[in-house]
């Protein structure tokens, strides 16, 4: 086999890699993600007890979950409790988020 092969391989190998990482960080954990607003349905909304919560801090999580048109992606966000009081499974509005992180919810009347 010529050694052309191996450096093939070990190339293709090595950006496969740089591109997983890349898509893996911007796409699910938000770093330099950008700013995205999308018109979606509250499905759920949930708080979530925290068992261990230091003094001062919050003592529940507040979560809602989104749906972007009847068939698309569903997604979860963590809220604050403002949010989580004002917005009730079947409301529909425009979300802006950047990456997995909630930033605003524009209630569409």
């Amino acid at each position: 086999m010529p050694i052309t092969l191996f450096i093939a391989i070990a190339v293709t190998a090595l950006v496969s890699g740089w591109a997983f990482t890349h898509f893996y960080r911007k796409h699910i954990q938000g770093e330099n993600a950008p700013q995205q607003k999308i018109d979606v349905t509250i499905l759920d909304k949930q708080s979530i007890v925290i068992e261990d919560a230091q003094p001062g801090q919050d003592e529940q999580e507040y979560w809602i979950y989104v749906q972007k048109g009847r068939i698309g992606p569903k997604r979860e966000f963590q809220v604050g409790v403002h949010y989580f009081q004002a917005l009730n499974p079947g409301d529909k509005g425009t979300l802006t988020y950047q990456g997995d992180t909630f930033i605003h919810f524009a209630l569409k009347r």
